[in-house]
């Protein structure tokens, strides 16, 4: 896969920070692209986290996010389990570290540079957004499920945003 990279962040090395608008967009194909970034040293801010789509039939997907609640543990559920995402921000976030190398400080390094906003905050109003192309809703022929949708049946409060 060959990363796209706007020209204006070309021009100016010391600002190597890439802001991506996840509205319509393919959840697994911006996870990739995404870590591509990231292990290329760019800074990476993902906005609109709510509105990227997962493809799929609705129920299928959202059961198989459930799955996670259901693992248990015979030691201290508490402080020995998984910790499961359930909020917008944290299923990107993990949708990008599973395409991060894991036990490598390369990879740490690389999931320190990545921010996930749920909307649009008020310092990247004005900043040029990219879109990526490989990972367009557009691409779709089935069904596809929000990852607000997602995040609503796994427990998520929503702060005004559904």
């Amino acid at each position: 896969m060959k990363v796209e990279v706007p020209e204006e962040l070309l021009a100016n090395p010391k600002n190597r920070a890439v802001i991506i608008d996840a509205e319509g967009q393919i959840l697994g194909r911006m996870a990739s692209y995404i870590a591509k970034l990231l292990l290329s040293g760019y800074r990476v801010i993902v906005v609109n986290a709510e509105k990227a789509v997962v493809s799929g039939e609705r129920k299928r997907v959202i059961d198989s996010y459930k799955l996670l609640l259901e693992v248990k543990t015979h030691r201290n559920p508490y402080r020995h389990s998984m910790k499961r995402p359930r909020s917008p921000q944290r299923i990107v976030k993990e949708a990008v570290r599973g395409m991060l190398p894991k036990e490598s400080w390369k990879g740490l390094m690389a999931l320190k540079r990545l921010r996930v906003y749920v909307s649009v905050p008020e310092e990247f109003k004005d900043k040029p957004k990219i879109k990526i192309r490989d990972a367009d809703i557009s691409r779709l022929r089935g069904e596809y499920v929000t990852v607000a949708e997602i995040a609503k049946e796994m427990g998520w409060k929503g702060v005004g945003i559904l």
